[in-house]
């Protein structure tokens, strides 16, 4: 079930609202998780027992791994993250492998392998690093391991934020699983419904209309391409791919908000960035943070000789890649991420550092060419694209309609606003405020009323309405 559609909008969310505010509080978690396996179950029934066995078995073990010591305490922890990590590998890597060793075993003279496909459950790379975490984190002493089973379902399944993140470390929101009191108040709910309204525009209003003209374009076979229209295909996706994901991070954020659940930032305006180092600290934010203090710190962090630190940071994004699809083009587009980390630890900071704000333009460049790996139906497709774009003939751009021109124009606009201080400061301090006095309250009340009209006159008329994230 998609945020942006008619069936949530208009059926599911106002009535779990309508249960949850009316709900006395002791019984708020048991609406909340209720719904959220209604949520889950609309779109993976078929997976639905097999994750609840799988968070039963987690929930068990780090209760029994909490007052244990020494090596007892450590295969615990080791149980429980082979159990997670590896129905991970099975549901999401299973077809890659084969494929590629059967690929392999015809390409030697032997025959394919045939197999039937495993299906991928919905939002199993998200749940699983959540599962993962809490693991961690009371291993690592962070905090204790919840005593209710309820609640520990629900801070794996809770909707908002279990199909597409943001990917909420157990530590953020332990407190506020068993005691939301102090942020249920009304400037809170009228700060959610705001920011998930902002986040319905942007996922439909400017999301959708730049990805069907992105999904026209790169369905073109290559000969059809002009280095222009490359260009603009990819430019398209670049933006489509941050209004689609930032916005429905924000409505993530403004459903929590709503139930009293603060959930961290995704996205800070990743598209100013001045070096890639900057984009990975504005981009994903929460995906970057668990890589980094789960995977990379792990494996020696900045503690490391240069040699061992590039090549750490190399294998973190690969991984990353890894993470986000199983085909060979995630995997060069984490790489590719990769090398220019590595690049701007050995010359590249110091250089940009040099151009300033002109940095902001080769960076986003570099952005735009990763994103066509990682948009590419495979590597080979991708690199036949980039081809296109770099050494593909001048013909003039054939028409754009009107929608799609002011669209582009509009986000242009939206990204790169955020350059200049002033517009950047005054756009996170509308999203972020908290409190809100009635002569502010009103004319957001109306600018949100504004945009829900917009949206949902727009999801009324469009059958286009993909959400890009739910493939990962």
């Amino acid at each position: 079930m998609v945020f942006s559609s008619t069936l949530f909008l208009f059926y599911f969310f106002p009535a779990f609202l309508l249960l949850y505010y009316l709900a006395p509080t002791k019984l708020k978690n048991s609406v909340a998780l209720t719904a959220s396996l209604l949520f889950y179950a609309w779109g993976g029934l078929n997976f639905l027992a097999l994750f609840l066995a799988s968070v039963v078995l987690n929930f068990f073990l780090i209760r029994r791994m909490h007052p244990s010591v020494g090596w007892q305490k450590r295969i615990y922890l080791i149980l429980s993250i082979i159990l997670n990590v590896g129905m991970l590998f099975y549901f999401k890597y299973a077809n890659f492998f084969l494929e590629n060793f059967s690929a392999v075993k015809t390409s030697l003279g032997g025959g394919a392998l045939t197999w039937e496909k495993v299906v991928l459950p919905i939002g199993i790379s998200f749940f699983t690093f959540e599962k993962l975490t809490y693991s961690i984190d009371v291993y690592r002493g962070v905090n204790k391991p919840l005593r209710s089973f309820r609640d520990f379902l629900l801070y794996i399944m809770l909707f908002p934020k279990m199909i597409a993140g943001p990917i909420v470390r157990f530590h953020e929101i332990a407190d506020q699983l068993t005691d939301r009191k102090a942020f249920e108040t009304i400037d809170h709910k009228l700060a959610g419904l705001f920011r998930f309204v902002v986040g319905l525009a942007k996922k439909t209003l400017i999301a959708n209309v730049l990805g069907q003209e992105a999904d026209r374009i790169f369905g073109l076979a290559p000969a059809e391409l002009s280095a222009p229209l490359a260009w603009l295909g990819a430019l398209a996706y670049t933006f489509q791919i941050y209004f689609d994901f930032s916005g429905y991070s924000d409505m993530a954020i403004g459903i929590g908000r709503m139930i009293g659940f603060q959930f961290p930032e995704n996205f800070n305006n990743p598209y100013i960035s001045r070096s890639i180092t900057e984009f990975w600290q504005r981009w994903h934010i929460t995906l970057g943070r668990w890589m980094r203090d789960y995977l990379y710190i792990p494996l020696g962090g900045n503690r490391v000789s240069p040699g061992r630190l590039y090549a750490n940071l190399w294998t973190v994004f690969i991984l990353s890649g890894f993470w986000h699809g199983a085909a060979w083009n995630f995997i060069a587009w984490g790489a590719f991420h990769g090398l220019f980390l590595v690049l701007d630890r050995l010359f590249l900071l110091r250089l940009t550092k040099r151009l300033g704000a002109f940095s902001i333009v080769p960076t986003f460049l570099v952005t735009v060419v990763g994103w066509v790996l990682f948009r590419a139906a495979s590597l080979g497709a991708g690199l036949a694209y980039i081809k296109q774009m770099f050494a593909g003939s001048w013909a003039e751009l054939p028409y754009f309609n009107q929608e799609f021109r002011f669209t582009l124009v509009l986000a242009t606009g939206i990204v790169f606003g955020a350059a200049i201080p002033h517009v950047e400061r005054a756009g996170l301090k509308l999203l972020f405020t908290q409190q809100f006095a009635l002569r502010r309250a009103i004319p957001l009340t109306l600018l949100t009323a504004v945009l829900l009209i917009l949206s949902i006159s727009y999801i009324v008329g469009s059958s286009f309405n993909p959400f890009i994230y739910f493939r990962f």
